[in-house]
């Protein structure tokens, strides 16, 4: 199967394509600091990646997208994009959660993996992974929320008995470790996280290429799409929209 991959969740913008040929399978990516210009540069990256591909749109097989959390102007428009291009192709059209995204290259850490996105308004949207395997939900947390949470979470080193360290990556990483940074030491939770945490500095990618092999891994597709075809993103948060006529409950994005 050929497929195509967006992901618009963050300001890292990225697109990929995969295709398979002679038994032998290929990837393109392409990707770019977005900001807010994701709607003006899909299409286009998605053209010269097919191009480069030598696809036609008749030859993909499946389109996924990033399911959340993440930006919600982003999201928006990657899931218009994604349903729109199956619709329309008439191929399965597939979600898949950011954070397992942005993990998935950071299994092999010896410790608490934590992708993070900046969600604004000084919280982060995040989760804490082990081995590639999700140990947490998916949070929209403030960064004293967060580090207890990875305190709890940390486990001792056999050998010296000392927590496990956490490694923070993604595109919010930088500002949520300069945050914890900051935080008071007269909670025990906090110096044990504080002293765990460490930075992976330049570690902010797009995710299109994770997106294609986890979509290709999984077999998202196998049902022919039909169980995401009302799919939404899932917002994790209210919307400003929501928040400003006071309704109540969360929003799953559905």
């Amino acid at each position: 199967m050929n497929v195509v991959a967006i992901d618009t969740a963050s300001d890292r913008f990225s697109v990929a394509v995969s295709a398979l040929r002679e038994g032998r399978r290929d990837s393109w990516l392409f990707e770019a600091d977005a900001g807010m210009r994701h709607s003006e540069l899909v299409m286009d990256g998605l053209d010269a990646l097919m191009r480069k591909a030598g696809l036609a749109p008749s030859d993909i097989g499946g389109v996924a997208c990033m399911g959340g959390p993440g930006s919600f102007t982003g999201l928006r428009i990657g899931f218009s994009i994604a349903k729109g291009l199956a619709l329309s192709l008439g191929v399965p059209f597939a979600p898949i959660p950011t954070l397992d995204c942005l993990a998935k290259p950071l299994s092999f850490w010896p410790g608490i993996a934590v992708p993070a996105l900046d969600a604004k308004k000084k919280a982060f949207f995040c989760a804490p992974f082990r081995g590639g395997a999700r140990i947490g939900p998916d949070m929209d947390a403030t960064p004293i929320e967060i580090a207890r949470a990875l305190a709890e979470s940390l486990l001792p080193r056999a050998e010296t008995g000392e927590g496990e360290p956490a490694l923070l990556f993604g595109p919010g990483a930088r500002a949520l470790y300069g945050e914890l940074a900051l935080l008071p030491e007269d909670d025990p939770a906090l110096t044990v996280a504080k002293g765990a945490v460490r930075l992976a500095a330049g570690a902010r990618w797009g995710n299109a290429e994770t997106l294609l092999e986890i979509a290709l891994e999984n077999g998202v597709f196998a049902d022919g799409g039909e169980k995401n075809a009302f799919a939404g993103p899932e917002y994790i948060r209210k919307s400003d929209a929501e928040i400003n006529l006071g309704s109540g409950g969360q929003t799953a994005g559905r």
